[in-house]
């Protein structure tokens, strides 16, 4: 007779996933996807493509279905979606929605991009698929997509990223700069939606809130297991090691948090940070009160994730 016992669990990271001891990664939730294509509430055009053949990095591409290639040339938005580097991809349901929207509001291309996960892809594999991505648009003009050569802004690249994702944006902002200031794509600057930062030490009201400040902690060393824990220079961005603001090589920055969030701290920290900062850039900061985590995901015709999208697009086409 087969035998009917479970595999044994050697890892819960609930409500996501469960690593078993056999090392299969048991994925419960953020595993939904939808098919690129024409939204028809929204008449944005999308298709998927492959960035990286050599490691499978691909990307939803975004455009509004009606422009021409005579139409004046529109900005780019480089996005990277969240779920704590181990859940959800560009095909997700919510993130492909929430593009099609962002996309229609802000006229512009986008470029999705789904950056391989942990724990089967650890960390910084995420930074470096990212990096390989961008990479990709610099050379647009030579390598890209139709969609991109023929309608992209090169003078107008955001990035833009919402959760991890946003940690991901600051991080390739700075690293852009680092790496050659004379790139012919230039950022003119970064969307930071809820950003997952944090740190070792409680702030704000990460002090009271034991429950969900462990939980974060419980997240974060499962993607990234270092002795510095939650002030490794990659997720805390005034750790020991991190590099400074001052270096983020765009025109500005917009922070998004959200008054009931465990990260809203965090994300004002930073905003604080670099207005103390000599980084000379445009600094945004709104807070919306009342709601959690990356509300407007998961609630995306509610009155404030309206409003949270026209900021982000408002940003995006603002001198």
């Amino acid at each position: 007779m087969a035998s009917t016992t479970s595999p044994e669990v050697s890892l819960e990271v609930l409500p996501y996933l469960r690593v078993l001891k056999d090392g299969t990664i048991d994925r419960i939730a953020g595993t939904q996807v939808v098919p690129a294509g024409l939204d028809p509430q929204t008449g944005v055009l999308s298709k998927d493509i492959v960035l990286i053949p050599e490691t499978g990095v691909s990307a939803r591409l975004y455009r509004p279905n009606n422009i021409t290639k005579t139409d004046h040339k529109l900005p780019l938005i480089v996005y990277f979606h969240g779920g704590a580097f181990f859940i959800s991809s560009a095909a997700d349901p919510l993130y492909h929605n929430s593009l099609n929207m962002l996309v229609a509001e802000a006229k512009a291309i986008a470029v999705s991009i789904n950056y391989r996960l942990a724990p089967e892809h650890p960390l910084p594999t995420a930074y470096e698929d990212s990096w390989a991505a961008l990479n990709w648009v610099f050379g647009g003009g030579e390598d890209g997509d139709l969609w991109v050569k023929e309608h992209v802004d090169f003078g107008r690249v955001f990035l833009v990223g919402d959760s991890a994702g946003a940690n991901i944006a600051h991080h390739l902002a700075l690293r852009v700069k680092a790496s050659d200031p004379d790139l012919k794509v230039k950022i003119a600057g970064i969307g930071l939606v809820h950003p997952y930062f944090w740190g070792k030490e409680p702030i704000g009201g990460e002090v009271t809130d034991l429950v969900r400040k462990s939980m974060v902690d419980k997240w974060w060393q499962f993607v990234c297991p270092s002795e510095k824990a939650g002030d490794d220079p990659l997720i805390n961005p005034f750790g020991d090691g991190a590099p400074s603001v001052e270096g983020l090589a765009c025109g500005k920055v917009l922070v998004l948090v959200a008054g009931k969030d465990i990260l809203r701290d965090r994300g004002r920290l930073y905003y604080d940070e670099l207005v103390k900062s000599s980084w000379g850039g445009r600094k945004e900061f709104t807070e919306t009160e009342d709601e959690d985590h990356v509300f407007h995901i998961f609630n995306p015709n509610c009155e404030k994730a309206k409003s949270l999208i026209k900021h982000l697009a408002s940003f995006i086409n603002r001198d």
